[in-house]
């Protein structure tokens, strides 16, 4: 995220290579990475799974993944034939500690022929269950004994609950050092994520009004259109406020809230992201159902095309209790933000695919001008969109042209695509860009993971503790359910609908596909 020279010499090794999230993901990042001429000179790959398979039909199986998923379309021959020179595949038991010699030899392997010593990121993109027994034996085999060059990359999601995710910190804890640990979020890679930080503290004109005596409340929706398509299985047992809010959203709040940094240092910034996850007041065990409400989509319209319920999509329960929407309202208790709501919407199956901040501030404290010059009028928003055109959007007023005196909505709209002219870079290409360099900026820490789990588990407790009784209670292609709106609705304010629209510039959306 940082200014960074040229890494050193690296190996990525993938441990689940045959996995979805290697062909639809990593490689494509890994290829337009080594087109933007980023990586080493001397970086390999070496990707480890349980499927015996050859170097050939493994090689075309990535570059598919390339042609569908790159953000630069179909993979320029001549590129991919240098960068699968650089691939191995090792068919390998990721529980049986006697594979890891075979793996051990292949790094060596690359380090003659370098005739360098050089980094080693032990990517896991495995299921969680996985993750216990690779570690261990890393250990066990020796290959996280250099802490100065190994690292570990561990996806979400990260533990089921606190207990759990304090285990799981323990596992890594034994063989990693906490600065070797890089706890992956794919929305924190997203520019206008990591843009946050520059719009707040590289601009002196907001700043200074980025607290509770201007602002009113702030909305983050994370808003998808699909269903859960091949991920029942996983999502039966996690649901929307594991899946988005307790990761992304939690984290996009510590983005918005967080006090200013005293340097662009990983550990300082990951340090005022934590302290806003303490500030978060917590949800009372009587109360949750006035901060907290959930859904779960039944069959409807999307686009012209019936979407069928969630409890008859492949893998899921016909009498499933998994919430497919979520929305929560929390208190940040400080100086900066006491008592200004922070409102959290995510679901499955709604009508547009969005994935914004908006900032409503609070209206002036006088109003001069007569009423009819105001019939329009609307309060001061600013939109920070993340997905899928990328921007930022300001919303105030202005008098309109002619001579009587009439005050109209305006909006001034920044777009990432018209300005820049190109599509920004896929975020986990950041990601594993930054891992390379040894940048943890964009990266949990554990006591941060801890922290969000912290935050969710009494809603979690409940809704474990009281099924639904109104269960699937929102349609297809709808906003979620009627508690969703009469959550806010109670506190006299509406869920604000997207204002930033699409049209030339979501030419400029890289490609990729909706993901939890």
């Amino acid at each position: 995220m940082g200014n960074h020279t040229q890494a050193a010499p690296s190996i990525l090794i993938i441990f689940g290579g045959a996995g979805d999230l290697t062909s639809r993901k990593l490689i494509p990042a890994v290829y337009n990475l080594y087109v933007d001429k980023l990586l080493p000179a001397d970086f390999d790959v070496i990707t480890v799974d349980k499927r015996k398979i050859g170097k050939d039909e493994y090689c075309r199986h990535l570059r598919e993944g390339i042609d569908k998923n790159s953000r630069r379309g179909k993979a320029d021959d001549k590129t991919w034939s240098e960068i699968s020179e650089r691939v191995s595949y090792i068919s390998a038991d990721f529980e049986n500690v006697s594979s890891y010699k075979k793996l051990a030899g292949k790094i060596s392997e690359c380090e003659r022929h370098w005739k360098k010593q050089a980094g080693h990121i032990f990517y896991l993109a495995v299921p969680p269950f996985l993750v216990e027994s690779i570690v261990g034996n890393l250990g066990k085999s020796g290959l996280a004994k250099e802490r100065s060059r190994a690292r570990v990359v561990v996806e979400k999601p990260f533990g089921h609950d606190l207990e759990s995710a304090h285990d799981l910190n323990s596992t890594l804890l034994k063989v990693f050092q906490e600065s070797q640990i890089y706890r992956i979020d794919h929305y924190l890679g997203k520019e206008t994520v990591q843009n946050i930080l520059a719009f707040r503290f590289a601009n002196a004109m907001f700043e200074p009004i980025w607290d509770r005596r201007y602002i009113e409340h702030v909305q983050i929706t994370v808003a998808e259109t699909v269903g859960v398509e091949h991920r029942g299985a996983y999502y039966e047992h996690a649901g929307a406020l594991r899946d988005m809010i307790q990761n992304h959203l939690l984290q996009i709040l510590s983005l918005v809230a967080m006090e200013p940094m005293v340097s662009f240092d990983a550990d300082e910034i990951r340090s005022k992201k934590l302290d806003v996850l303490r500030a978060i007041r917590p949800i009372p065990e009587d109360q949750v159902q006035a901060f907290a409400v959930r859904g779960q989509y039944t069959d409807g319209w999307m686009e012209g095309q019936r979407a069928v319920a969630y409890r008859k999509e492949p893998d899921v329960s016909p009498q499933s209790n998994i919430e497919t929407f979520a929305a929560v309202k929390l208190f940040v208790d400080n100086w900066r933000w006491q008592d200004v709501p922070f409102y959290l919407r995510t679901g499955k199956r709604l009508p547009q695919r969005v994935s914004e901040v908006s900032i409503q501030f609070r209206p002036v404290p006088h109003q001069s001008f007569p009423p009819s010059a105001t019939l329009a009028w609307q309060p001061n928003r600013l939109i920070i969109r993340i997905q899928p055109e990328e921007g930022i959007l300001l919303r105030f007023q202005a008098k309109q042209p002619g001579p009587t005196l009439h005050l109209s909505t305006v909006d001034m709209l920044f777009s990432y695509c018209e300005r820049f002219r190109s599509a920004p870079p896929e975020a986990y290409e950041t990601l594993i860009l930054d891992v390379v360099r040894g940048d943890a900026t964009l990266f949990m820490r554990a006591d941060q993971a801890e922290a969000a789990w912290s935050v969710i588990m009494p809603v979690l407790e409940f809704w474990d503790t009281v099924p639904p009784v109104d269960f699937p209670n929102y349609q297809a292609g709808s906003w979620g359910p009627e508690s969703s709106e009469a959550l806010i609705a109670r506190d006299g304010r509406s869920w604000l609908a997207p204002l930033l629209e699409t049209g030339e510039d979501a030419k400029c959306e890289t490609t990729g596909t909706e993901e939890g």
